[in-house]
């Protein structure tokens, strides 16, 4: 929620200006003037309640016109008096009729004061006063009513909005926020806002015409940009995304944004498959395991029952022998042991048998997967390499391809970790020597990218991978890099 901070940052200093012009306005009212609006107000008031003079157009106009004084020049004597002056230009525009039926002389007037923006004025003043007191509930009502006097405005839809969401009321948040974007609201951030509103609702579709609204009017804006790929893949339409960015891409080949942004779907789009690819060879890595147990077991068990039947025969050889006797004991208790776990090990290697051909589907999915993964890498790479041949210095595109290479290390670095020592012997020296140059190859991108900008996140990568690459040379290892 970003951006709905920033624009409440902004509409804070807004609201210093209506206090500012509300505090000056009674510093300059001099007493015997605010003494007539007191007095007026009270005369207001009692003949309101009057049975005779309450039937009366002017009356309500009389009222309408002190409240409205009131609301613009001295609200401290009523904090809701923009209200009450609204509610009675709608009671004169009610009550006044000519001898047709029509609307009377001061029934036009209210009607055009309505529409006023000294009307307005005096509302959003008194919606303002609310927001600050805190009162959120009581300014959405206001500033949504100085809404409806000019239509067109977008300073009461964006205060109305952020009144609503105080109160966590999203849906008159999302209905004024509509308002501020459809009454050509300019504030960027908005878009992202009310996006990020649709999306907390699940209104995918919503959220994203919205952000695409915002990216239309501003097309360089990272913000919407990004909030847009994210959605997308949070809604797993990945390949709309992509489509959608291609189009964009072949219409301006030289955007560099659009082309780091697709390369970032790619990316994405891979790194989520690496993740189905865990899940699923799970069970695989499992099997295999429990095979090499298996194997391991029965040798084990071999071994122990050679032993069982040394021993027996020196214990018959030498019945006084108590060390031969204790060790036969121990050694029959382990052959007890090994049996019980060797017949475990072949009831679940006999389970992982009857499951072979949905353990075969498994796998061919695995296959896919990885090979769609490796297509989705390739062309994220190419499209980083597209965005740096337009721009050289760009920091996202210099980043992103330092992670991606940073990334492509990682992975192949667990399968060194993972060899046992003999296969280690025989290739993982090899394999070691293209995982360093697979971190090297990352560290001229994120040199760069510091030049561009100096960022957290960069600077703990980069010291990340300055030390690994440290340890390689101490280590001796030559780093062999690879497409």
């Amino acid at each position: 929620m970003k951006a709905i901070v920033l624009t409440l940052l902004c509409c804070s200093l807004y609201t210093t200006g209506y206090a500012q012009q509300a505090q000056g306005t009674a510093n300059t009212l001099d007493a015997a003037m605010a003494e007539s609006m007191k007095k007026d107000k009270e005369k207001s008031d009692k003949d309101i309640t009057d049975a005779k003079a309450s039937t009366k157009a002017s009356t309500w106009m009389d009222r309408a016109k002190t409240y409205q004084n009131i609301a613009l020049q001295n609200i401290k004597l009523d904090s809701n008096a923009a209200v009450v002056a609204y509610e009675a230009y709608n009671k004169v525009a009610e009550m006044d009729k000519d001898k047709k039926g029509g609307p009377g002389k001061l029934a036009k007037e209210a009607t055009e004061t309505l529409k006023s923006r000294e009307l307005y004025n005096a509302v959003m003043q008194q919606g303002v006063a609310k927001f600050q007191a805190k009162n959120f509930a009581e300014a959405v009502k206001v500033m949504s009513l100085a809404g409806g006097i000019l239509p067109t405005d977008t300073l009461a839809p964006l205060y109305t909005a952020i009144g609503a969401q105080q109160i966590q009321d999203n849906a008159t948040a999302k209905t004024q926020l509509e308002k501020y974007i459809a009454n050509g609201g300019k504030d960027v951030s908005i878009y992202g806002s009310l996006a990020m509103l649709y999306r907390n609702d699940k209104e995918v579709d919503k959220a994203l015409s919205i952000l695409d609204k915002g990216i239309a009017m501003s097309p360089a804006n990272k913000d919407l940009s990004n909030e847009r790929i994210n959605l997308m893949l949070a809604s797993n339409r990945m390949d709309e995304a992509i489509t959608g960015m291609k189009q964009m891409v072949e219409k301006e080949p030289n955007n560099v944004q659009n082309l780091v942004n697709l390369a970032i779907l790619y990316d994405n789009g891979a790194a989520k498959m690496g993740d189905e690819i865990r899940k699923m060879g799970g069970d695989s890595k499992q099997s295999n395991s429990s095979a090499k147990k298996l194997t391991a077991e029965k040798d084990a068990l071999s071994a122990i029952t050679g032993e069982v039947t040394r021993l027996s025969a020196k214990v018959k050889k030498e019945p006084k022998n108590a060390e031969a006797k204790r060790q036969l004991a121990d050694v029959q208790k382990r052959l007890v042991d090994t049996k019980a776990s060797v017949a475990q090990l072949e009831a679940q290697a006999k389970e992982a048998a009857s499951n072979a051909g949905a353990m075969g589907d498994n796998q061919k999915k695995v296959a896919d997967l990885k090979q769609k993964q490796t297509e989705q890498r390739t062309m994220a790479r190419e499209y980083y390499t597209k965005a740096l041949a337009v721009d050289p210095a760009n920091y996202d595109a210099n980043y992103n391809m330092g992670v991606f290479y940073f990334n492509d290390a990682v992975e192949m670095k667990k399968a060194v970790d993972n060899m046992d020592m003999a296969d280690y012997n025989k290739q993982g020296k090899e394999v070691d020597g293209k995982v360093c140059g697979k971190f090297k190859q990352a560290l001229p991108y994120f040199t760069k990218a510091k030049a561009v900008k100096d960022e957290a996140d960069l600077n703990e990568n980069l010291t990340n991978l300055q030390n690994i690459l440290k340890q390689y040379e101490e280590r001796k290892v030559v780093c062999v890099e690879s497409n």
